[in-house]
């Protein structure tokens, strides 16, 4: 069965587990699955993070990775998104694309023999949890039973987090805007998934007691940009700053996925202050796609 990386969900503890464990070897360990052998990195959306991690992730599995941007590719409007999945899957031996539209994935992924893996979509960004997962376990060990706060808008970002954490046992809470949060059936299917509990509230200070890590992310994401004003009204009190760190555990840290929009989402005093680990977080980038990529060519 060709391993495609999707969501975080559909790949369970299990495989998650993994995946954690391939990120914590030494390149060299893992072979070279690439060898000779091209991948295929597909952008509709521009990246630094995801762009320098993921090709370097490819090198080091021995491989060729080519960048191609969204209008070369023109999914949909050149050609199918069918026709382009079955000719790439000709050259390559692995395909990866950050795209706009989940269902984009979903379509690559029923007609190619080759896997995909999801740089990021709507609905979720699975090598960027994985890395967040990489930086919590370095700082706290297990995350079973702890608990991990997310402040800001329940996003792609925020629901391959949560996943994540909860398909280890952590306790979810959540501080969302109002018509920002995740509704009582999202929160229902993360408490299935494995999470100790899940909690959603309307104030950053009470979603971050007692938390281990406090994330967040930008308020306007890539192609919301119209609504950048109306969302800085509705995310008023929503900044993580002193107090919000205050009020999670003293060693907690904090977290962002980056770019970050300061003086937002987040104040220069806690993303420049001790507690902040988005450096950290964001080299970790580099070991998720490495081990994402070796898991779904095969490597154990």
């Amino acid at each position: 069965m060709t391993r495609h990386v999707l969501d975080i969900a559909s790949l369970g503890a299990d495989v998650l587990g993994e995946i954690c464990s391939l990120a914590g070897r030494d390149p060299a360990s893992l072979g070279a699955p690439l060898a000779g052998r091209g991948a295929a990195l597909i952008f509709e959306k521009p990246s630094n993070r995801t762009r320098h991690s993921t090709e370097m992730a490819v090198v080091q599995l021995g491989g060729h990775p080519i960048y191609t941007r969204g209008e070369e590719v023109g999914l949909d409007v050149r050609e199918p998104v069918e026709d382009v999945a079955r000719v790439l899957a000709g050259y390559h031996a692995v395909l990866a694309a950050r795209v706009f539209d989940h269902g984009t994935l979903v379509r690559m992924a029923a007609v190619s023999p080759v896997p995909v893996v999801n740089l990021l979509s709507d609905l979720a960004h699975p090598l960027q949890a994985v890395a967040d997962v990489l930086t919590m376990r370095r700082e706290f060990g297990s995350l079973r039973g702890r608990s991990v706060c997310w402040v800001g808008d329940y996003n792609n970002v925020a629901r391959s987090l949560a996943e994540a954490c909860a398909l280890q046992g952590a306790a979810l809470r959540f501080a969302c805007p109002e018509r920002h949060g995740a509704d009582e059936g999202e929160l229902g299917r993360l408490l299935a998934l494995g999470a100790a509990s899940v909690e959603q509230f309307r104030d950053p200070r009470l979603a971050a007691s007692g938390s281990c890590a406090v994330h967040t992310d930008t308020w306007t994401s890539m192609g919301q940009e119209a609504e950048a004003a109306v969302r800085r009204e509705e995310f008023a009190g929503f900044t993580v700053d002193e107090a919000v760190m205050a009020a999670a555990l003293p060693d907690a840290v904090f977290m962002h996925c980056l770019p970050a929009h300061r003086g937002e989402e987040v104040v220069d005093a806690v993303i420049d202050g001790p507690a902040s680990r988005v450096v950290p977080q964001a080299h970790d980038r580099l070991h998720s796609a490495r081990a994402v990529l070796a898991w779904s060519l095969g490597v154990r």
